[in-house]
């Protein structure tokens, strides 16, 4: 899946008038990764991630947010790249209407703002991105990336195995989003 994520950069993720070239992804494994969603196994949340490869896993974060993964494992085996941001190419009109006060850099800076920005929510969850739909697809990057200029650290806000470095980023591209580690969870106290 790490090297999916590599290939995904520079790649577009397109629905309906919006492009968007991917400059930032994240990886991360099934059973044997304490930071993926599906670490526990299968529930009805993760389920689209245990396959088929190439599917949309869409998830709903923090009761605000959806983000959108690109499932990576064979199927059965879950495992699925995040798609963290990009760089608008094509449709920016819609896109700034979406996001109306933010600048060109941050309209897709995030998994959340990327999400907002190509009008993806759950009933994206279980796309097959790479049938040619109009409503959500990836199509190949126009040129591949040089891989000198493919960066890779440790993944943004979990919490276990945040060392893992499975984020990749395009080199110096402005809509990168800022690395931020995880806040350790505060005790509820009652």
């Amino acid at each position: 899946m790490d090297e999916v994520a590599r290939h995904l950069l520079g790649c577009h993720v397109v629905a309906g008038d919006v492009r968007i070239r991917l400059t930032e992804v994240e990886a991360y494994g099934g059973a044997d990764d304490p930071a993926s969603h599906a670490w526990r196994g299968r529930t009805p949340r993760t389920a689209t991630m245990f396959g088929p490869a190439g599917n949309a896993y869409v998830y709903f974060t923090y009761g605000m947010h959806h983000c959108l993964n690109v499932v990576t494992g064979p199927e059965g085996e879950a495992a699925a790249v995040l798609l963290r941001a990009g760089e608008v190419v094509a449709g920016e009109d819609v896109v700034t209407a979406r996001r109306p006060r933010s600048v060109r850099r941050d309209l897709a800076r995030g998994p959340a703002r990327l999400c907002v920005a190509l009008g993806v929510d759950r009933s994206y969850d279980g796309t097959d991105l790479l049938a040619g739909s109009e409503r959500l697809r990836i199509e190949p990057a126009d040129d591949t990336p040089d891989p000198q200029n493919v960066l890779s650290g440790p993944r943004v806000g979990v919490t276990r195995a945040a060392d893992v470095p499975w984020r990749f980023w395009l080199a110096a591209d402005p809509t990168v989003s800022a690395y931020r580690p995880a806040a350790p969870r505060r005790p509820t106290t009652r």
